[in-house]
C-alpha cells in the first residue's frame, strides 16, 4: 500500500515536470516568434540611434529578468508573511512568486532571458548592417558588435546575480507590487 502511494507520487511529479516542459516550450516558441517579428521588423525600419537604443533595452530587460530569477530562488518567504497580514500591496504576490520559485526562475532567467539573448543577437546584426551601410564602412562589424552585446549581457548578469542575492527581499517585493498593480497572480 505504501509503495503504491510512493509510486503514485513519483509518477505525479514526473507528469508535472512533463507538463511544465510542454508549457514552457510552447510559451518560449510563441514569445520568440512574436518578439523576433516585432523587434526585427521594427528595428530594420528605424534609424541607427533608435535601433541601438532598442538593442540596449533588450539587453537591459534580459539582465533585469535574470536578476528577478535569481532573487526569487534565494528570497525568504517568511519575510513576506508579516507584510501580507498587514495587507501590504504586493506581499501576497511575492509569497506566490517564492512558492513557485523554480517555475518563476525558469520563466524569468531562461525563457525571457534567453529570448532577450537571441533578440539582442538578431538586433545586433541589423544594427551592424545599418552602421556599415550608413557610414560606408567596407568591412563587417558584426563580430565586434556581437562581442559588445555578449560582454554587456554576461557582465550585466554577473553583476545582477550578486545584487539579487544581497537584495532578494527588496527585488521580490518590488516585483510583487508590480504584479499587484497589473493584477497578475491576483487576489
Amino acid at each position: 500500500m505504501e509503495k503504491s502511494k510512493k509510486d503514485e507520487k513519483k509518477n505525479k511529479g514526473k507528469n508535472s515536470e512533463l507538463n511544465w516542459f510542454i508549457k514552457v516550450t510552447i510559451l518560449s516558441f510563441v514569445l520568440s516568434i512574436i518578439f523576433s517579428f516585432i523587434s526585427n521588423t521594427a528595428v530594420s525600419n528605424l534609424p541607427i540611434l533608435p535601433a541601438i537604443l532598442i538593442l540596449i533595452l533588450v539587453i537591459f530587460v534580459g539582465v533585469v529578468f535574470d536578476v528577478i530569477g535569481v532573487a526569487v530562488t534565494v528570497a525568504d518567504e517568511s519575510e513576506f508573511h508579516a507584510k501580507a497580514t498587514k495587507k501590504v500591496p504586493g506581499a501576497k504576490e511575492s509569497i506566490k512568486l517564492i512558492k513557485n520559485a523554480s517555475q518563476v526562475s525558469n520563466i524569468c532567467a531562461d525563457v525571457i532571458g534567453d529570448i532577450c539573448g537571441v533578440l539582442s543577437g538578431a538586433i545586433s546584426a541589423v544594427v551592424s548592417l545599418k552602421i556599415t551601410s550608413g557610414l560606408g564602412i567596407p568591412y563587417d562589424l558584426q563580430f565586434l558588435i556581437s562581442a559588445f552585446v555578449a560582454s554587456f549581457t554576461i557582465g550585466g548578469k554577473a553583476l545582477g546575480k550578486g545584487f539579487a542575492r544581497r537584495h532578494s527581499t527588496t527585488i521580490i517585493m518590488i516585483t510583487g507590487k508590480i504584479l499587484n498593480k497589473i493584477h497578475i497572480g491576483g487576489k
